[in-house]
C-alpha cells in the first residue's frame, strides 16, 4: 500500500470508518477529483477500477464520509449535487457554460469571526456562477 493510500486508510480509521478497499478508492478519489464530482461521475470513475462495485456502495460510503465530516456536499441551485474533500470554507464559482466547479479562496470576515448581528455561524456556503476564463477564451462564445 502506497503513503497515500495508507494516510486515508487512516483518517478513516481515526473517524471509526471501516477502510474497505471500495471505501478507500472512493475516498481517494475524491482526494484526487478537483472536478468536485457527482454520485455519477463517482460510479463511472471506479466501476472501471472496481467492475462489481454497485451505486448503492457509492450512495452509502459518500453518506458515510459526508457524515463523518470527510467530505462535503455542494448543492448549488440548477446544479446536481457534487462533493469534494475540501472541507475547509471557500466558495466556488460555476461555469454555466461548461459546467466546472473552480474553488475560489476567498476570506469572509463574518466567518472568521464566527457571528453575523450577533447570530452564531456554523456553515458557510458562497457560489458565483457566470462564464470560467476558459470559455470566455473560447472562440465558441461570440
Amino acid at each position: 500500500m502506497n503513503k497515500k493510500l495508507y494516510r486515508l486508510k487512516m483518517i478513516l480509521q481515526k473517524k471509526e470508518i471501516r477502510p474497505t478497499y471500495q471505501r478507500l478508492k472512493i475516498f481517494e478519489y475524491l482526494h484526487q477529483s478537483k472536478e468536485h464530482p457527482t454520485v455519477e461521475m463517482i460510479y463511472n470513475n471506479m466501476v472501471k477500477k472496481i467492475p462489481t462495485i454497485s451505486k448503492a456502495t457509492i450512495y452509502n460510503t459518500i453518506n458515510l464520509l459526508v457524515e463523518k465530516g470527510l467530505i462535503v456536499p455542494l448543492a448549488i441551485p440548477d446544479s446536481d449535487t457534487r462533493f469534494e474533500s475540501n472541507v475547509g470554507w471557500h466558495h466556488h464559482f460555476l461555469c454555466e457554460r461548461c459546467g466546472k466547479i473552480i474553488d475560489l479562496d476567498i476570506k469572509c470576515e463574518y466567518f472568521e469571526k464566527r457571528e453575523i448581528q450577533g447570530h452564531r455561524i456554523k456553515e458557510l456556503h458562497g457560489y458565483f456562477k457566470g462564464i470560467c476564463r476558459k470559455c470566455l477564451e473560447s472562440k465558441e462564445l461570440v
